[in-house]
């Protein structure tokens, strides 16, 4: 990660994370504007809300409520907009991953470029020979129809200078006045019947154009199972290269509510750790506490488009859920319910469980699982993690409320999880 490093530009500076966040959209500001009492907003953010408003109303702030007159003319704050770069190394101190400069990063990401490129070149001369060997084939195909049509009109030409001929007979015959000549002449041409020279022709035409419409066919069965074989191809191609550095724009730095936490989970290192400890901690009474199982919710509520790892070990369930879901009864725990999606993770492999239902997953054991969230496209993915990122499942559904991210362990194993981010 290459950025500002904060604290040492201004040393013992602290910062309020939530400063960075729009109130309305609740996604890092961008464009940020400070309204007169102070609050800042994305400024599409802020223009819209005020312009859905009764245009009656006199502006005012959405948190405060503080109104303006006259309508403020609202100015981008560059100084927020700076600071919004690095906010997440400020909150963090560069923890979980190293400082550097912005020209070697660009070296090294330069590097990571040239295989990358060589992928798709390799995938794009593969489709291009496919394109030519398709061609060719439509071609050659082309080539043999038509001769079977130029032969088939060969035909047809001979059967019509035939017919020619027989009508200049006829003809010929019309005008012969031997009346014993006209009847033996015309006894040898009756012989000859119309019919079965039409019959022949029609047999002969359909014939010919039911193989060409076979051929057609099969030639098309043909196309179709190469360009399925060219998209299996590339698409395979593609998703072996996918990198977790795709997902990190998205990343959400998270921390546990210890509110939430139940009576045996023991939450330590800034509420980024939770621990299964068996006996009951010292947690004050709280209405949001976990009583029946041994979980927990985040404290932040996810953005729009969120993306976080989990570092894990024993048996554990990583989980998304409604912050309104049951914190007692046989339903209360992620996965069990309509408010909640778990991806459970032990030492026999995933499966992923929504109200009461498991799904058994394949994919390669990882200790570290990612998880991102497109809260608009209603789209919810869990990844293992190693030397590459690798899809385990996706879930395609429609969020109606704020989503926080949860995580239970197994009263039966001793488990760490930690929501820090690490950068190879």
């Amino acid at each position: 990660n290459a950025g500002l490093d904060l604290g040492n530009i201004i040393p013992g500076l602290q910062l309020d994370h939530h400063r960075f966040f729009c109130p309305i959209c609740l996604d890092l500001l961008k464009d940020p504007a400070a309204l007169p009492c102070g609050h800042s907003y994305c400024m599409g953010c802020i223009k819209k809300h005020w312009d859905e408003e009764d245009q009656g109303r006199i502006p005012s702030c959405p948190e405060c409520r503080q109104s303006f007159i006259p309508k403020p003319v609202l100015r981008k704050n560059t100084i927020l907009a700076d600071l919004c770069v690095c906010y997440l190394c400020a909150m963090d101190e560069h923890r979980g991953h190293d400082i550097v400069s912005a020209a070697a990063e660009r070296t090294k990401r330069q590097r990571e470029i040239r295989p990358r490129r060589l992928t798709i070149h390799q995938l794009f001369r593969l489709v291009e020979k496919r394109s030519s060997e398709v061609q060719q084939q439509i071609i050659s195909q082309q080539q043999t129809e038509v001769s079977r049509a130029k032969e088939l009109q060969k035909k047809l030409q001979q059967v019509i200078s035939e017919l020619r001929r027989r009508d200049a007979e006829l003809e010929q015959l019309s005008h012969t006045e031997d009346h014993v000549q006209f009847l033996l002449t015309y006894a040898s041409l009756s012989a000859l019947s119309e019919s079965t020279h039409s019959a022949s022709i029609n047999v002969r035409i359909h014939t010919c154009f039911r193989e060409v419409t076979a051929a057609v066919s099969e030639l098309t069965e043909k196309l179709q199972i190469l360009l399925n074989q060219d998209h299996t191809q590339i698409s395979a191609g593609l998703a072996q290269h996918g990198t977790r550095a795709e997902l990190l724009p998205d990343f959400q730095l998270l921390s546990v509510d210890p509110n939430t936490a139940s009576m045996g989970l023991r939450v330590s290192e800034g509420n980024r750790k939770v621990k299964f400890v068996g006996k009951k901690q010292s947690h004050p009474h709280h209405p949001d506490r976990f009583t029946d199982s041994f979980q927990a919710l985040s404290s932040e509520t996810l953005t729009t488009r969120s993306y976080w790892e989990v570092k894990w070990s024993g048996a554990v369930s990583v989980a998304l859920a409604y912050r309104n879901m049951s914190r007692t009864g046989s339903d209360s725990s992620f996965g069990d319910n309509d408010k909640s999606w778990a991806l459970c993770c032990d030492g026999n492999g995933y499966k992923v469980r929504h109200d009461g239902a498991s799904t058994v997953l394949s994919g390669p054991h990882s200790s570290t699982v990612g998880v991102h969230l497109d809260r608009s496209a209603g789209v919810l993915s869990f990844y293992s993690i190693s030397d590459t990122i690798i899809l385990l499942h996706r879930v395609q559904t429609t969020f109606t409320e704020p989503l926080h991210a949860g995580l239970c362990l197994d009263p039966g194993d001793e488990a760490g999880i930690t929501f820090r981010l690490r950068l190879n």
